[in-house]
């Protein structure tokens, strides 16, 4: 199993985050980080744990995430943020789901935060995290991927791949992967998969509205391509013929 981390001076978390996966029940095959520009120690530290450094210097996680995922080299792409903190059986879960369900094409999992007060962690996990599944799960007819917490096949990520908006900036990388997902892929939200990630986006206006700012762009870029109900009969049509089989 490959795990992607997209990283812009986040050198400490990072830090956190790395000795995390060193302790794993089971060791990720490979750990690549996307620098996305630093400028701290971002490169030496993930070298310092063993780990392949890829280079993107465009600014943009959309850009620098997807480079992650070009580099990967194993049949199992994971995605961390450099705030993520994996409990010790992080890696062995996801590889045991994806061995015992191979219908299984994605799966995502839940937050714990972690970092500010227990108001701010609550707000993070119904109002943000749980508005996110509400809402956007009938939009694409699937759960969505949660960027600091998800793993995919490397053989879906290699067929959208090309499909994916890596030049935009003010659009969620996680959020254009989920409207990508193909009819007939499936998404498993594993509600036992969780990891502490920080609730740094929360605790202030401006981070919260910054972050919430690039959810209408993303939508807004999707149904302009694919009409709602264009894309809700697609997926219809695809669970159909799959139940017939």
């Amino acid at each position: 199993m490959s795990v992607v981390i997209p990283v812009r001076n986040d050198a400490r978390l990072l830090e956190v985050c790395l000795r995390a996966l060193e302790h794993q029940t089971r060791i990720a095959d490979e750990i690549v980080i996307v620098d996305n520009g630093s400028s701290d120690d971002t490169a030496a530290v993930a070298e310092g744990f063993g780990a392949r450094v890829v280079t993107e210097p465009v600014p943009g996680i959309p850009r620098a995430s997807a480079a992650g995922y070009d580099a990967a080299t194993s049949d199992i792409i994971a995605r961390l943020d450099a705030d993520s903190r994996p409990g010790p059986d992080w890696v062995e879960r996801i590889e045991r789901t994806f061995r015992d369900r191979p219908d299984v094409d994605f799966v995502t999992g839940e937050p714990r935060f972690y970092g500010s007060t227990p108001l701010v962690h609550w707000m993070g996990t119904h109002l943000y995290i749980g508005g996110m599944y509400a809402s956007m799960a009938p939009v694409l007819g699937h759960a969505p991927l949660y960027g600091s917490n998800m793993a995919m096949r490397a053989t879906v990520w290699r067929m959208l791949s090309a499909e994916v908006h890596r030049e935009q900036t003010n659009i969620h990388d996680d959020f254009d992967l989920s409207f990508h997902i193909r009819p007939g892929m499936t998404v498993l939200r594993d509600r036992g998969l969780v990891v502490a990630v920080s609730a740094r986006p929360f605790q202030d206006w401006a981070s919260l509205r910054r972050r919430l700012s690039y959810v209408l762009p993303t939508v807004r870029l999707h149904l302009s391509e694919e009409p709602l109900h264009r894309r809700r009969q697609a997926r219809r049509e695809a669970d159909r013929s799959a139940a017939g089989r």
